[in-house]
């Protein structure tokens, strides 16, 4: 079966793709014969044919015949001598991080790691995961690795591919903002046991990693597709993509003529023989897995571009189980920062998801090896030969396979798939009643996808790595099992195993230092002032969703005095303009200010009402310039903050007592704090979820609530004063806190407590960034709190009048 034009035939993208798949068909016979053979094998070869002359009968044409012969032998062999280089793409994942260090422990004379591009769209949230993975290649000291993640790029209505889309939504929502909904993504819980706990690795990343020079900054923070592309544009590269295909397929349909410097690509994902893994949606989609699920329509992209793929499914990975035998020696075998590091992390996720056996080990109850083994797959195909060397690791095969990206019937239009409901021609020339015209699945509870009368799925196979025979199947190199360890007698019972051990316990390539050995001097103290003999004010509690103006806020209450604010707890929603994850960034504001002392309480993710997996209404919040990837880094600043020895730490049975508390919990903790006749006064900056939760869970919570201040809400002067819901053009009068959440609102306003409302009439009249500056620059004395909000105020200000993006800041108050 030809393996690249009749892909190519079949892509969407057919003019644009054509010809470099015809050049990829071409050169793939050539290809193949280096992948087997290899270069310097064939040099010699070539030199033990030839019957060199006796030098005294060599005619000087002869001798430089020779001379030139040795030279090509001598290239040929430093040729074959140069390292693979390689790009990683990942969503950071916990299992992406055991990937990530495996590979980079590897000599880099041999596998050369030129670029890590981000996946913005499944496991991870792009602020959090960036800074991560900066601060990790600072610890293995490898800042020379581009780093690229997100953008603001969008595709138009006719299907106009422009410059630097972020890859913050699949492909078949991706419009001209980066704001949109979850798809596919609602599959992935955005707090505990989800988001939450890989934005923060659980809570080891910050009591772990070193903190290097490189971050996050607005506007300067490389692209994902700007890395990729000039990666591709150096030279010949092996991609490995360990997420969702967004960023592979976007840089393929916008730099065609880059598909021929893609060596191979590396896939981790997908399920061929075996169910999928979507624990989620398993009633509406039992054939998908995660990464492949994340973009179907991506990851068609990539298989039918003409690209050499090795796919790593389930198939094989199911056979390799993390087992208590495993994390035994793993325990054991900790002698460089990166395998302590990978430890810790897997032992949370362990911790979290798996219950502990009577002698303290981990049953096998479903945590695997997925993308390290992949990435080892992956490093012992490029070692031993691409397509018919002996793998170390796994036995692989040719299978001829698809993605899934639509179910049938094929062309009913239903309002599912936006390349063809509404359209007189399909986007991006996609064929009509073709494999891409059917139902798309639209959330993980479509009821498209059940069966009537029944709870499993006999119709939506959306991201399906499908096996089938027929033009729409590409031949594809497919791992179907990991290798048992040739060692018989070893307690590690697959080969893979015991070669991450070792590569991640070398003395070569290895970590640097962690937080503790980067600062020698640092202690974890926490800073709890004494006010034992100083009279409280009034008892406050701030409801905020971390907006850059909330912080501003909270450090003006811890600025007032305790005899007239008494701030007991600061309660955070994750339905607002910043991932929950971001919480870190509140309590390093508290250590900054010296008041340990606050609580801090976790509030919900999703709207009052709404299930935990979901966007409603959130998804009018960009994901990138002015959006999530900004909160949640407070624009690049929250790096400056002191590191707080209090941080999100997740579910763990074992250590209980340092679990994360819940808002609802902080508040019956303040609430049997108060003295007799005592009301406490609430100050809310966001949507009012954890308020209404608090309101509807404690039916006497009005009788000690004195007043709530609500900053939020629009009430219009005339007829031309408008709202702030600006990347929902069609909701002309609505403001952003109530909009987040309205039945929380609605719960609010018309319940019994007393209310004094701040609308957004109120808030314009009185906000200015060049007011605000000049107070600070005459008022105030120069305190590390006044220097970094002067430093906020200032950069939001330039963002603002550097770029459109940023213009919802001059409408919108602090």
């Amino acid at each position: 079966m030809q393996e690249a034009n009749p892909a190519a035939r079949r892509s969407p993208l057919r003019r644009a793709t054509t010809s470099s798949a015809a050049a990829s068909h071409r050169s793939a016979p050539l290809a193949r014969a280096r992948a087997a053979d290899g270069p310097a094998s064939m040099v010699i070869r070539r030199r033990t044919a030839t019957t060199a002359p006796a030098p005294a009968a060599m005619s000087a044409h002869a001798r430089t015949g020779m001379a030139v012969l040795w030279f090509l032998a001598v290239a040929a062999a430093s040729v074959a001598a140069a390292p693979r280089r390689l790009l990683v793409d990942t969503d950071m994942d916990t299992d992406d991080l055991l990937a990530l260090l495996y590979i980079l422990k590897h000599s880099r004379s041999e596998f050369d790691v030129k670029a890590i591009t981000i996946n913005a769209n499944e496991w991870s949230d792009a602020g959090h995961a960036v800074n991560h993975l900066y601060d990790i290649l600072y610890m293995m000291g490898r800042d020379d690795v581009a780093v690229g993640v997100g953008g603001d790029g969008g595709i138009s209505g006719a299907g106009d591919v422009r410059p630097d889309v972020g890859g913050y939504l699949p492909l078949i929502d991706q419009g001209m903002s980066t704001a949109g909904g979850c798809r596919y993504r609602q599959a992935i819980p955005p707090g505990r046991g989800g988001r939450l706990d890989v934005d923060t690795n659980s809570g080891v990343r910050r009591g772990f990693l070193p903190q290097g020079p490189r971050g996050y900054r607005p506007l300067r923070q490389p692209t994902a597709q700007r890395v990729m592309a000039d990666t591709l544009s150096a030279g010949p590269t092996t991609v490995i993509l360990l997420g969702a295909h967004t960023n592979l397929a976007l840089l393929l349909m916008t730099h065609p003529h880059l598909r021929r410097n893609v060596e191979r690509a590396y896939v981790s994902g997908g399920a061929v023989r075996v169910p999928g893994n979507l624990f989620t949606a398993s009633a509406t989609n039992p054939a998908a897995e995660f990464n492949i699920f994340g973009d179907p329509f991506a990851a068609y992209q990539v298989l039918h571009s003409g690209v050499p793929v090795t796919l790593i499914p389930l198939d094989a990975t199911n056979t390799i189980p993390v087992t208590e035998e495993f994390y035994a020696e793993f325990r054991r075998r900790q002698s460089t920062y990166e395998a302590q590091y990978c430890f810790q992390s897997l032992d949370e996720v362990l911790a979290r998801h798996m219950r502990r056996t009577a002698g303290g080990g981990h049953a096998n109850t479903g945590y695997y090896m997925w993308d390290s083994f992949a990435a080892g797959v992956a490093l012992s195909s490029m070692r031993h030969g691409e397509t018919g060397g002996v793998n170390e690791f796994a036995e692989l095969e040719y299978m001829n396979i698809t993605v899934v990206t639509s179910n049938e019937p094929y062309g009913a239009r239903d309002g599912s798939n936006p390349f063809f409901d509404g359209r007189a021609t399909p986007k991006f020339g996609l064929q009509e009643g073709g494999v891409h015209s059917g139902h798309v699945q639209t959330g993980i509870r479509d009821a498209f996808c059940l069966v009537p009368g029944g709870n499993r799925s006999r119709r939506c196979e959306d991201g399906y790595t499908k096996e089938l025979s027929g033009p729409e199947a590409v031949r594809v190199y497919v791992a179907t099992r990991a290798k048992p360890n040739a060692d018989k007698n070893s307690s590690l019972n697959r080969e893979f195993f015991k070669s991450f051990l070792e590569v991640l316990n070398l003395p070569k390539n290895a970590g640097r230092f962690n937080i503790s050995t980067q600062f020698p001097h640092y202690r974890e103290i926490l800073y709890k002032p004494d006010f034992r003999n100083v009279s409280r004010g009034k008892p406050v509690i701030f409801d905020i969703d971390m907006s850059p103006g909330d912080f501003v806020s909270l450090i003006y209450l811890l600025k007032e005095p305790r005899e007239v604010i008494d701030l007991k707890a600061v309660l955070v929603s994750g339905n607002g303009w910043a991932n929950i994850a971001s919480i870190d960034i509140v309590y390093d504001v508290l250590h900054m200010m010296g008041r340990d002392d606050v609580l801090v309480g976790l509030g919900n993710t999703t709207s009052l009402g709404n299930p935990t997996l979901g966007c409603k209404n959130s998804y009018a919040i960009p994901h990138g310039s002015g959006g999530f990837i900004d909160s949640d880094t407070l624009y690049g600043l929250a790096r400056s903050l002191p590191r707080s020895p209090r941080r999100y730490m997740s579910e763990n049975l074992d250590h209980p007592e340092r679990q994360q508390p819940h808002a609802y919990d902080v508040w019956q903790s303040i609430r049997k704090q108060l003295g007799p006749g005592e009301k406490i006064a609430v100050l809310t900056s966001g949507p009012l979820t954890n308020l209404a939760n608090i309101s509807l869970s404690d039916i006497d919570a009005s009788s000690v609530i004195e007043r709530v201040y609500v900053v939020g809400g629009h009430i219009r002067d005339s007829g031309h004063d408008k709202g702030n819901v600006f990347t929902v053009p069609s909701n002309r009068y609505a403001e952003f806190n109530m909009f987040l959440d309205p039945l929380a609102a609605k719960t609010i306003l018309e319940s019994s407590l007393n209310i004094t409302l701040i609308p957004l009439t109120v808030q314009r009249k009185v906000a200015s960034f060049e007011g605000i500056l000049a107070a600070l620059e005459q008022h105030t004395q120069h305190t590390p709190e006044s220097k970094f909000v002067r430093g906020l105020i200032s950069l939001l200000q330039k963002l603002q009048r550097k770029q459109k993006l940023y213009d919802h800041m001059v409408k919108d108050p602090l």
